[in-house]
């Protein structure tokens, strides 16, 4: 399978990340400055929107937003070498950041994909999982003593006078499965859903878990499936991967082929487990069912294995 064109949502973005201008401050206090630049807000994760898209506010506006914000960072330069800056407001009530932003309200991203074109989408939600790091990282892990920013928002540097780590943003990797049924003569395909702590009735979705500390990725999804339902895999092929910050993650997706059928859920993370034939999927997906969330990987591996058969 050639996973090399896939994008998937949040994923793409055209953005030139421009490392090298993280570490010219002079250059960057001009972008900052220059009425060109591209300057998004956002609230608490939220990006902040006037009709059906992100606001992106003009250069006397930015400037008064600026002003407010509690961390300004640099993402990138577009394809015309316009700087693009993420702002974030959270240390406002929600009224008052879309007042001063000239938003009509706060949407998180997600709810927003089916709306917004894949490029946009994507640096929306990097811009959300850079802010939300910058609120989370505020202190040392190490010390205790204040972080503050630099490196146009891509770094915090420890300000203890025998510490002064520097502390970048971490991403957090998760495996994410679509488990076949061994082959059987005269017996249809199927793939293996799961219900999941907190979902709601007859809602199934595919395997999924975070990568732990000194595991490689094929690890995780072996150590996974065994936990969550019992059962050992073999055949792990990649699929693809997709950034996902919501808040840090990143998902990598897998088929795997099951040793058996036999299946043995943790009654924890999953409630219930049962195998679907590519017949009973459609039928949910005709009865209003959806296969996956439709901005999630996930969606994407059960289309892909609907489709080869």
């Amino acid at each position: 399978m050639d996973t090399a064109e896939r994008v998937l949502a949040y994923g793409g973005g055209w953005l030139d990340r421009a490392g090298a201008l993280r570490t010219d401050p002079t250059r960057l206090n001009a972008l900052l400055t220059d009425p060109t630049s591209v300057v998004l807000p956002l609230w608490r994760d939220r990006c902040l929107v006037d009709g059906d898209g992100p606001v992106r506010l003009t250069a006397e506006r930015a400037s008064l937003v600026r002003s407010a914000a509690g961390e300004t960072v640099l993402l990138g330069l577009d394809e015309d070498s316009t700087a693009v800056f993420a702002v974030d407001l959270s240390a406002l009530t929600e009224q008052s950041a879309v007042e001063m932003a000239g938003a009509t309200r706060a949407v998180d991203v997600r709810a927003l994909v089916g709306r917004l074109a894949p490029d946009a989408a994507a640096i929306q939600a990097y811009a959300r999982g850079l802010l939300h790091w910058h609120r989370q990282q505020r202190y040392c892990g190490t010390c205790g003593a204040p972080a503050v920013s630099g490196g146009g928002g891509h770094v915090r540097t420890c300000t203890g006078g025998e510490c002064g780590r520097p502390l970048f943003p971490r991403i957090e990797p998760a495996i994410i499965v679509l488990v076949v049924a061994p082959d059987q003569p005269g017996v249809p395909e199927r793939c293996l859903l799961a219900r999941h702590e907190g979902a709601r009735e007859d809602a199934y979705s595919t395997l999924a878990g975070f990568v732990e500390v000194g595991e490689s990725l094929e690890d995780a999804v072996r150590r996974e499936m065994a936990e969550e339902a019992g059962i050992t895999v073999t055949d792990l092929a990649y699929q693809g991967s997709q950034a996902w910050p919501f808040p840090a993650g990143l998902m990598v997706g897998f088929r795997a082929t099951a040793g058996s059928e036999e299946v043995r859920v943790d009654g924890v993370e999953l409630l219930e487990a049962r195998w679907f034939t590519r017949a009973e999927l459609r039928e949910r997906a005709a009865a209003g069912r959806p296969l996956g969330r439709v901005d999630s990987i996930d969606h994407q591996l059960l289309g892909e294995w609907l489709s080869a058969g």
